[in-house]
């Protein structure tokens, strides 16, 4: 890395870093590279708590603890890069939370505030559910939009199935929060799904996009 720089490291490489070292029989590049192809990619082991993570050969808790804070890290770097763009297309929205919620085992909710120009001023999380189901109340989305004193806000939720598809609770909420938000007086911007890319489907789903925010 010194010498050449750390994008010359193969993922491998990068892991090994963050492994520090081996253990019988596997170095710490065969490690890092047995955990990509389990898992298939950096998105899907960056889903993983520190404890998934420590269950794992050649790990355990402290080097786990090391590699839970290296992608949490590129996710505040990513966050931070938000904040110069507008996040006013659902492909936009896709790019930046699509490798923080896409491969997660459990729905999140969360709440993208923008300012008037549609930029990302803080994202919080209001809801954390089960594999296929999370609930969300509307105070617990306008409370977090009020406090941050929002132009706009974005619903995102991730769907672990991969499928982005809006379910029967998805479309009631969404038509909860639109009313709200009108009486609020608050823009809703998009309640965007996040899935997996699959052959023949668009890895999210864009209730704006989809002409059902009306």
């Amino acid at each position: 890395m010194a010498q050449r720089g750390s994008s010359a490291l193969t993922d491998d490489e990068l892991m090994a870093l963050f492994i520090s070292s081996g253990t019988k029989g596997s170095s710490a590049i065969e490690i890092g590279g047995n955990l990509l192809r389990k898992y298939g990619s950096m998105a899907a082991l960056g889903g993983l708590s520190v404890s998934q993570l420590a269950k794992e050969k050649g790990l355990g808790l402290a080097k786990a603890s090391k590699l839970a804070a290296a992608f949490e890290l590129g996710s505040r770097v990513a966050r931070e890069q938000m904040e110069a763009v507008s996040l006013d297309k659902p492909e936009e929205i896709y790019a930046h939370f699509g490798p923080q919620l896409a491969y997660l085992s459990r729905e999140e909710v969360l709440v993208a505030m923008l300012d008037s120009r549609l930029r990302h001023i803080g994202t919080e999380t209001v809801s954390k559910g089960t594999l296929n189901e999370s609930t969300v109340h509307p105070r617990e989305v306008f409370r977090s939009v009020i406090s941050r004193n929002a132009f706009g806000f974005i619903l995102i939720h991730n769907h672990p199935s991969g499928d982005p598809s809006p379910s029967v609770a998805d479309q009631r909420i969404t038509e909860d929060l639109v009313k709200a938000s009108r009486f609020m007086r608050i823009n809703m911007i998009d309640h965007v799904i996040i899935g997996k890319p699959a052959i023949g489907r668009v890895a999210y789903f864009s209730f704006r996009e989809a002409g059902m925010l009306a």
